[in-house]
């Protein structure tokens, strides 16, 4: 008997299929990382001051202008939704976690995971709020340059999305995550220094990332 060819059709979408399931898996896991990093704040020579998660946070919106490259604005909008219940998901689990009550001589672990996921909601709190706006201006500004480049110059889309997502972003974060528990210049300081890092990082690693990123999906769903 002959055999049945394969469609070449239905492979393409398989491969996109499996492509968007390990960049949303990527996307969600950044988030949440980010989010329980944030808890330390980092200080290099008492002039700059910085949450850990500034340091991966650049990385996750690389992925969504990933998503929206090559799936579009209404696929990363769904999966933006999806890492936002994520979100609030880690939070109610976590806080389970410090409602229960450990043996006494478990005290000290007791403690110190209490003092780290009984900020977290405080953290992811103000990463929603500015990853929601942040990150879905981010995709509706990369697929309106997309459209005035005519698909040209991935780069002026992945950075120029950022330039004006980060200042929101950085804002909302910043101040809703640690107003009232450092003082105001040190507030002035961490929105300006999470802005120019996570803006660098994106210029710097993002964006050559997004570029082999895109094409290697790009190959990956050609192939059959």
């Amino acid at each position: 008997m002959d055999k049945v060819s394969e469609n070449p059709f239905k492979n393409r979408k398989d491969n996109m299929n499996s492509a968007l399931m390990v960049v949303t898996a990527l996307f969600v896991t950044l988030y949440l990382v980010s989010n329980i990093m944030a808890v330390k704040v980092i200080g290099l020579f008492n002039l700059f001051y910085f949450d850990a998660g500034t340091i991966t946070f650049p990385f996750a919106y690389m992925l969504g202008d990933v998503l929206t490259e090559v799936w579009g604005y209404r696929t990363a909008r769904k999966v933006i939704l999806l890492t936002l219940l994520c979100n609030v998901l880690l939070v109610i689990c976590t806080q389970v976690g410090v409602w229960l009550p450990s043996p006494d001589y478990l005290a000290e672990s007791e403690t110190a995971y209490n003092t780290i996921f009984t900020y977290v909601p405080r953290i992811v709190l103000a990463s929603l709020a500015g990853f929601f706006i942040g990150e879905l201006l981010n995709a509706h500004l990369m697929e309106k340059i997309k459209q005035k480049t005519n698909g040209r110059h991935l780069w002026m889309r992945t950075i120029g999305s950022s330039a004006v997502a980060h200042i929101v972003d950085s804002l909302a974060f910043v101040i809703i995550a640690f107003a009232g528990t450092v003082t105001t210049d040190e507030l002035i300081m961490m929105i300006l220094f999470q802005y120019f890092s996570k803006l660098s990082i994106e210029v710097l690693f993002g964006t050559p990332m997004a570029y082999a990123a895109v094409h290697a999906i790009k190959q990956y769903i050609r192939r059959k």
